[in-house]
């Protein structure tokens, strides 16, 4: 088979069966990528069909998206996605890796950096998620808590949205992101959604990742692990992106050994919007 196709495997992180795809020379060096929420793992297929000749690619499924099992009876936090992170680098002795992740797998992989960096050789953290709960540390305990429960209560009740054709799910993804080309939307849509039974789809993420635990980590303790981080750093954020991003509002002089980029003409899927312009500063910076 060919090193430019990829192959499915599976591994075990709490009792789940997780999925992730793997690409070209396993002897090579690991890049590992690291999509962010709602998302899935051939969303990089673009980014990172450009480092399949030099790099031994893998990139996972997290846990309630694409290919990965849902979690039951509980919600979905940081810590987890990083344990399963670990699972994964080290079931496979694949350390140390280069590192890449977007948006919530930017802040999964900057967190890892900073928990192992003994297994990350060079971290890329593209729109990541940055102090965007720094003013969450004024409300108390308890209404965090009830906020929570009201929150996880009302996810119960909401139904995955069904499509009769493949065609009305593509056009959903197209409406949603319109910046997308259709070859992308398509790309997306085609290993982001699931036939049932009845012959319609739906995405495949779990509607419980909408509930993202506030009661994990502090603003101290991101910070803590930020400054944990002993490899080198590349931060892209896009001019459009979203607010609180890695990097930005003066968290920069928390990361050591980072340079950050602003991408023009692109938002928070900054690898979809400007893929060339992403793949042209992680060689570079790979480069080094």
């Amino acid at each position: 088979m060919s090193n430019h196709s990829p192959t499915s495997h599976s591994f075990f992180s709490q009792r789940l069966r997780l999925h992730y795809v793997e690409w070209g020379d396993p002897q090579a060096p690991t890049m590992v990528f690291v999509h962010g929420v709602r998302d899935h793992c051939r969303t990089w297929d673009d980014v990172l069909a450009q480092f399949v000749d030099d790099y031994h690619i893998v990139v996972p499924d997290l846990r309630g998206h694409g290919d990965s099992e849902w979690v039951q009876g509980s919600g979905y936090d940081y810590l987890d996605y990083l344990y399963d992170l670990y699972q994964l680098i080290v079931q496979n002795d694949f350390g140390p890796v280069v590192l890449v992740g977007h948006s919530l797998g930017g802040a999964i992989t900057s967190f890892f950096a900073g928990t192992y960096p003994e297994l990350v050789s060079k971290l890329v953290v593209i729109e990541g998620i940055g102090l965007w709960q720094r003013h969450s540390n004024e409300v108390s305990l308890s209404e965090k808590l009830r906020n929570w429960v009201e929150t996880t209560q009302s996810l119960a009740d909401r139904q995955p949205k069904r499509y009769d054709s493949l065609e009305a799910a593509y056009q959903r993804m197209q409406q949603a992101n319109p910046q997308l080309s259709r070859e992308q939307a398509y790309h997306l849509t085609l290993h982001g959604s699931i036939r049932h039974e009845d012959g319609r789809f739906t995405w495949k993420y779990d509607n419980y990742t909408y509930n993202f635990s506030i009661m994990g980590v502090r603003t101290d303790e991101v910070i803590e692990l930020w400054e944990s981080i002993q490899c080198p750093t590349l931060l892209l954020n896009a001019q459009n992106g979203l607010d609180n991003r890695t990097g930005q509002d003066g968290t920069l002089l928390h990361f050591a050994h980072a340079q950050l980029h602003n991408i023009a003409d692109a938002g928070h899927w900054t690898h979809h919007d400007q893929p060339q312009a992403v793949v042209d500063l992680i060689q570079a910076f790979l480069a080094v």
